[in-house]
């Protein structure tokens, strides 16, 4: 079906249609974003029950995160070729049949391999999902539009530990998978029967095979070093400094050739616009610091805080109370309200939120830990849909899959910075921290001596006296180094507030520029 005319504007869907649209790929969205966070908890289970360390089972999520990332940023190209709603439902089924595929896997190599598939067909997915729903809603509505996918994106990588943990304890890990099929047989379905008549315009565009082998070579080594960096000691090892060189080479090429190019694979002249890549980054960078300290909150509650994995998911849920009543609000107003003040307003309030955990201590207990992770569900609201107007205000409609996919790909990527650097950064900090609190235990030191005696006449050991010392140093440590990366992360938040403001006003309405790719 080639076409070179202009595509023709296609009329919003209404009623019951446009609301099983909605959540047909609201499901859908909802079924990917879930399991890049799902297996997260589920390691050892897998790991245990496939006879491998846990070391080689990280691959499990290695594998997907690197597949899905060179996926990503192709949904333009793939898009020009077969279509919008042909590639969707070919993402969906695909992604149904490799999650079956992983919940089967006899053995670690072959779970890998499947889940590396799963990553790569799910790429399209979320981008492809963004670009129909804007499809389904008037121009007046697409900030509403926005609300409802924004809900499931930001939603599901905090339900995924909790869900993930809550699978494996109770029923067994290949659950993990197997729940993406009904799931994603039902997307499929009603995607199908509303949207079949719905396809976009599709041309034979040439297979830039350079470019996809440039692409696959500096995001796959870009994606294993931040998978690997902190477990192999970043730079100190050989593994790591290569990757990083490969990686960083590749994109040179890349950059050069894509640039050149008359038909590239990944459209880069998009940077060329002010909104997109203003919007771009800052939904990135934000992304990335709200994604590595969603990996943080549950670990040192986990490590150094006594709470379960159960009770470290219910401290994590509440995010989405909030966000849900607020989203549909963000979405009705956001064509009156210039997104920028809205982009502005959740970067303080993740700001704030952040600067709260910066004060707990040791002592504080569930509730005190829960509120900021409630008011963090506002800020989530005023996140995704502003940014998401402004990155695809004023594009044609045919690029907005590119320009979706090309977005995504940077958040996707920034989510894997961030909790890397996250990471790497809370473990440092509390190494300092440990060195210098073992200072102060000392025979000079009141509070260490009468520490050490209570434990002796307590009936412990010599050895096991400083062990425990040791353990309330490590509990205060990890504490301190929480603190560090907390505060580190609302400044950062204040920080990105001026590259919104570099974006030019959406005019014509805020987010009636951004249904444009719909329409």
């Amino acid at each position: 079906m080639s076409n070179a005319a202009a595509p023709q504007p296609l009329p919003p869907l209404e009623g019951s249609a446009r609301t099983w649209g909605t959540i047909a790929l609201s499901a859908a969205t909802f079924m990917n974003v879930l399991d890049t966070s799902i297996a997260n908890v589920s390691l050892p289970a897998i790991s245990g029950d496939l006879g491998v360390s846990s070391t080689q089972g990280t691959w499990v999520i290695t594998s997907f995160a690197v597949a899905n990332a060179i996926a990503v940023p192709l949904t333009g190209w793939l898009t020009q070729r077969f279509g919008q709603v042909r590639l969707f439902m070919a993402s969906v089924l695909l992604f149904i049949i490799s999650s079956w595929l992983c919940g089967l896997a006899p053995n670690m190599t072959m779970l890998i391999a499947f889940r590396a598939l799963q990553g790569f067909v799910a790429g399209p997915m979320i981008p492809l999902s963004q670009t129909l729903l804007l499809s389904s809603y008037p121009r007046a509505k697409a900030g509403l539009a926005m609300a409802m996918w924004s809900m499931t994106t930001l939603v599901a990588p905090v339900m995924g530990p909790l869900l993930g943990g809550w699978i494996t304890d109770n029923i067994s890990w290949p659950w993990i998978f197997y729940i993406n099929i009904p799931v994603g047989l039902l997307a499929a379905g009603i995607t199908w029967a509303i949207y079949h008549k719905r396809e976009s315009a599709t041309r034979k565009v040439p297979i830039d095979g350079i470019g996809l082998a440039l692409l696959v070579l500096w995001v796959g080594s870009l994606q294993l070093m931040l998978d690997k960096g902190k477990e192999l000691d970043w730079f100190h090892s050989a593994q790591i400094v290569t990757l990083a060189v490969v990686a960083g080479v590749g994109f040179a090429f890349f950059l050069v050739w894509e640039l050149t190019d008359k038909h590239p694979v990944v459209d880069l002249s998009l940077f060329k616009r002010r909104n997109f890549w203003s919007g771009a980054f800052a939904t990135a960078v934000a992304y990335g610091l709200f994604f590595g300290n969603v990996v943080i909150l549950p670990l040192w509650l986990q490590q150094y805080m006594g709470y379960t994995a159960t009770q470290a998911g219910m401290i994590m849920a509440p995010v989405g109370l909030l966000a849900i009543f607020f989203s549909p609000i963000v979405g009705m107003t956001v064509g009156k309200v210039d997104p920028r003040r809205y982009a502005t307003f959740s970067f303080l309030v993740f700001a704030l939120v952040l600067w709260m955990r910066s004060n707990f201590n040791t002592q504080a207990d569930f509730w005190t830990i829960m509120i900021p992770t409630v008011i963090q569900g506002v800020a989530m609201a005023f996140f995704f849909i502003p940014l998401v107007t402004i990155t695809l205000s004023g594009l044609s409609p045919d690029r907005i899959p590119a320009a979706s996919g090309l977005s995504n790909f940077l958040r996707i990527t920034a989510g894997a910075i961030g909790t890397s650097t996250a990471t790497t950064l809370w473990e440092n900090r509390a190494a300092l921290h440990h060195a210098q609190l073992v200072e102060a235990v000392n025979q000079g030191s009141t509070a260490a001596s009468g520490a050490i005696a209570n434990l002796g006449s307590a009936g412990f050991t010599a050895e096991q006296v400083l062990g425990q010392i040791n353990r309330l140093v490590d509990q205060q440590a990890f504490m301190l180094a929480s603190s560090d990366v907390f505060y580190g992360s609302a400044v950062l938040f204040l920080l990105l507030i001026p590259l919104v403001w570099l974006a030019k006003p959406a005019r014509g309405g805020g987010s009636s520029d951004a249904a444009a790719g719909a329409h």
